[in-house]
């Protein structure tokens, strides 16, 4: 819609995860090196939290994106409560057969192939997404898939990718052996606002835009209603671009995305950051702009 008039190849801002724009903040940066540490050091269990919109699903596609020759990779992304259909998606995941199997033929058929992965030189990863979904017994489920490791080493790794809700339920004590198998843990946090001025310029640039095309007080006001959070920043961002073309203003400023970001949250389905009851857009406009705290309602 807007692409040719501010000059993008794509969209810059859109909602779908892509590795293409991964953006390295410290927290990113810090997620992603974890996760290639777990794997090249074959860590046992490795665990990544965030809330939703902060880029998990980003940080494994760029994981699965990379190339690691001795690396059988299998991602669900379909989590369920029942550690018996929780194992189904699992060996679906390797295209391996489990209609017609009961529980312990489909644990066999996964012991089967991790170990025939094994003998041919190559290591077996699990990837969860939306871990959070899991039920307590399921994760103790899949805790006894470390049995298939032998003393020297690890056959089958799990990354678990979640909400801050798996964390919740990996702190409970009858989850105790499971986090004691965890090497490596991490939670990702939302973007400061130097990050978000940063990480609108790179989206725009490798989108084939200006970097500049929004000013500093509106990458202020958009990590503003965004609370830094990555996929909020894109939703306010791509709103005030259409609004910027709609008026043909050929740059993003603070009014842009106040405007923007009003609109969608009249609604009453926008996730924005509201501003505080009393708070006036001026008073709100006037903070931004000088970096002084919004007066008290």
């Amino acid at each position: 819609m807007y692409e040719s008039f501010f000059g993008f190849a794509q969209k810059p801002f859109s909602l779908l995860p892509n590795p293409y724009f991964l953006y390295g903040s410290r927290t990113h940066r810090i997620a992603i090196n974890l996760l290639q540490y777990g794997l090249e050091e074959q860590t046992g269990y490795v665990v990544l939290t965030g809330e939703v919109g902060t880029g998990k699903t980003t940080l494994l596609r760029e994981l699965l994106h990379r190339s690691y020759g001795n690396l059988t990779i299998g991602l669900v992304t379909n989590t369920h409560h029942s550690f018996g259909e929780l194992m189904k998606w699992i060996l679906s995941a390797y295209d391996l057969p489990f209609r017609d199997k009961d529980r312990v033929e489909q644990h066999q058929a996964l012991l089967d192939f991790v170990i025939d992965r094994y003998a041919a030189g190559k290591r077996v990863i699990l990837i969860i997404d939306e871990a959070q979904n899991l039920s307590g017994e399921a994760l103790e489920q899949l805790r006894m898939l470390s049995n298939i490791n032998s003393e020297n080493d690890h056959l089958l790794q799990v990354i678990m990718v979640g909400q801050p809700e798996l964390r919740q339920m990996l702190a409970s004590p009858t989850l105790r052996q499971f986090v004691q198998r965890i090497a490596v843990d991490y939670h990702l946090e939302p973007l400061t606002v130097e990050e978000v001025e940063g990480y609108i310029a790179h989206r725009l640039k490798t989108a084939g835009g200006d970097p500049n095309l929004f000013t500093a007080d509106a990458c202020r006001a958009a990590h503003f209603f965004s609370g830094g959070i990555p996929r909020l920043v894109n939703a306010v961002c791509d709103y005030a671009l259409v609004f910027a073309f709609a008026d043909e203003r050929r740059q993003i400023d603070i009014d842009t995305v106040l405007d923007a970001a009003a609109e969608r949250m009249q609604g009453g389905l926008g996730s924005f950051t509201r501003i505080p009851e009393g708070i006036t857009r001026a008073q709100l406009r006037h903070a931004l702009v000088t970096g002084e705290p919004l007066p008290t309602a």
